[in-house]
């Protein structure tokens, strides 16, 4: 039965890794790219604040209830900001149609037709139009653009510069949604696309993307597994302990040395899918952020802009975007300029709100959300957790984490300074924070917070696991022309 098994085993796992073992060294070199490269080109909120133009609050004459009105909007709003787009201040409503309405007169945006693009791509890149090539109106999004399908249409152009700069801008927000270069574009092809399967063709088709990359890590886990398995079972007490030579037995090695890393890597991998949503159903949720906020926002409680006021309130800082909030009732403004991080401001009357909201309020705001559920702890955190954490230290500090008592046992993170919820995790996220995140990054604080240390264990690693797979390739390419030639005799 044992020999069953085994000669079972190695079929399988010969005739799987033939089909699979290139896809596994793809993986594997695109992964120590992405260590330094990233994900796919994007424009990053930090770089759009940066090529924002400040506001000018002088020439707003529209309230934002009236801007409302102008823009067909009824009932309560949907996320509101102030920022300036085409050279002239305008009220963005984030609704299904992204309506926006120019603050100085009340019209409403016409769609920026190729030729107004070309202005907002010039003063973005700070070059003069004659600088910019149009090339075509994207409908459908291309493969540097698969996440900026919201904001289509896409007029595209070139610039012919040393760097092959291509930029983006949006015919919906008449803002620039990407900006690519010739060496962002080929460190994508060498990480990002063929490590997620980023194709084009592919990714568009978001249910057969899925798909390919759910049974292709599957498949993957279950041949890493037999390998593993194989290892044990080919392994003799008597010397010598090793039954292959040559190729085979170079890839009985690596594969011993590293197939439990490529086990749980491509496992990980398969789960970062999230197959059947195990992680993300159940946990507390609905209710707490409008509970928050104390009700739908309410632009009748935001008055008219008056310049001179913001400029001796701010002192004189720069203003480039301004989100409307609504916070336990009260109506505030987010002001962001050169800094990232935003100033809050209470509308009524305008002045800044520099304490941060009092933890009692912030927790009696989550009871009040789900009155039933006990609260079983509270802590203030300066520093990230295992949970709540950001590898480039984006994510606000300090913040509050409220533990529910309830079944999936829901975690809350809590910004004190905005009064918002910044993060949420129930069990069953957690525990993915481990098997994928942690088996796929390695980004456990005690080793990851200490690079280069941690680029080197994963180098060392992922090095490894394409050695062993390309064994696998060269052993997999002698075996079909084995196999060739026996067909052919």
């Amino acid at each position: 039965m044992l020999r069953i098994l085994r000669k079972s085993l190695i079929l399988l796992h010969r005739y799987l890794g033939i089909l699979l073992c290139l896809l596994f060294v793809m993986w594997f070199l695109s992964g120590i790219v992405m260590i330094y490269a990233k994900g796919m080109p994007e424009i990053s909120a930090k770089s759009r604040l940066e090529h924002l133009p400040p506001l000018d609050l002088a020439s707003i004459q529209i309230t934002p209830s009236d801007a409302a009105t102008r823009a067909g909007i009824d009932g309560p709003s949907p996320r509101l900001t102030l920022l300036t787009l085409q050279g002239r201040p305008a009220y963005r409503f984030a609704t299904s149609r992204m309506e926006t309405v120019f603050a100085d007169s009340g019209e409403l945006m016409v769609p920026p037709n190729p030729e107004v693009a070309a202005t907002i791509a010039g003063r973005y890149l700070n070059i003069p139009e004659s600088a910019i090539r149009f090339d075509h109106t994207l409908n459908e999004a291309d493969q540097w653009t698969i996440g900026n399908r919201r904001i289509l249409p896409l007029h595209k152009f070139n610039l012919d510069d040393a760097a092959g700069t291509e930029i983006y801008v949006s015919g919906r927000s008449a803002e620039v949604g990407m900006v690519t270069t010739r060496n962002s574009r080929a460190l994508a092809w060498i990480s990002a696309i063929p490590h997620w399967m980023y194709l084009e063709s592919l990714r568009l088709n978001n249910s057969l993307w899925q798909s390919v990359v759910l049974w292709t890590s599957g498949v993957g886990t279950i041949v890493a597994a037999m390998g593993i398995l194989l290892a044990i079972l080919q392994y003799s007490r008597r010397p010598p302990h090793i039954r292959y030579a040559g190729w085979m037995r170079w890839h009985y090695i690596t594969g011993a040395i590293f197939g439990v890393f490529t086990l749980t890597w491509v496992f990980s991998g398969f789960l970062s899918m999230e197959p059947w949503d195990w992680a993300s159903e159940g946990g507390l949720g609905d209710g707490m952020t409008e509970a928050f906020r104390g009700g739908s926002l309410d632009l009748s409680q935001f008055p008219a802009v008056k310049a001179a006021e913001w400029r001796q309130v701010l002192s004189g800082k720069s203003i480039k975007e301004v989100e409307f909030l609504r916070i336990q009732e009260n109506p505030y403004y987010a002001v962001r300029g050169d800094a990232f991080d935003p100033i809050l401001v209470a509308a009524q009357p305008l002045q800044v709100h520099s304490d941060p909201f009092s933890a009692d309020s912030l927790i009696a705001r989550a009871r009040e959300a789900n009155p039933d559920i006990p609260i079983v702890d509270t802590q203030e955190l300066p520093h990230y957790d295992s949970y709540y954490y950001s590898r480039g230290d984006e994510a606000t500090l300090p913040v509050l984490r409220v533990k529910f008592g309830d079944p999936d046992q829901t975690w809350f993170y809590i910004d004190r300074h905005m009064g918002q919820i910044v993060a949420r995790y129930q069990r069953r996220e957690r525990l993915q924070r481990w098997i994928y995140h942690g088996l796929h990054s390695l980004d456990f604080s005690f080793w990851y917070y200490n690079r280069p240390l941690w680029d080197i264990g994963v180098i060392a690693l992922c090095s490894g696991g394409a050695m062993l797979s390309t064994i696998g390739v060269v052993i997999s390419v002698r075996r079909l022309r084995r196999d060739f030639r026996k067909v052919l005799r």
